[in-house]
């Protein structure tokens, strides 16, 4: 679950900061918009893709393109005054994050893997 939060932290403090600047968003929205992104991103990027995978470059570009399609489609229901420029700098970061994080999670499971054999 530790590895979950710092995501979790790390998507509502960047993301939410972000949104709040770039955006005509309320601190509420931005941080249901932060941690639906951090979960959704958890579950299918790190759970299902990276595992799958074990590839961190096809998982984390699978998680630019959530966060991308995820800022779009809020943007979209709540007339956000988000440019697709701005979508795509968020994207880019949380894409820094992701790669950085994913290198974290494949390194714990190499070792684990290590220690049991």
């Amino acid at each position: 679950m530790g590895k979950l939060a710092v995501k979790l932290v790390a998507h509502l403090v960047v993301i939410t900061a972000m949104l709040l600047v770039l955006t005509t968003a309320t601190i509420w929205g931005a941080l249901v918009t932060a941690l639906a992104i951090g979960v959704i991103s958890y579950l299918v990027g790190d759970l299902l893709i990276l595992r799958a995978s074990q590839n961190n470059i096809v998982s984390t570009l699978c998680d630019a393109v959530l966060v991308f399609l995820m800022l779009w489609a809020v943007r979209a229901s709540n007339l956000w005054s988000l440019s697709y420029t701005d979508m795509l700098v968020i994207t880019i970061v949380a894409g820094i994050f992701e790669y950085f994080y994913h290198m974290w999670l494949l390194s714990d499971d190499r070792s684990a893997r290590r220690q049991r054999a």
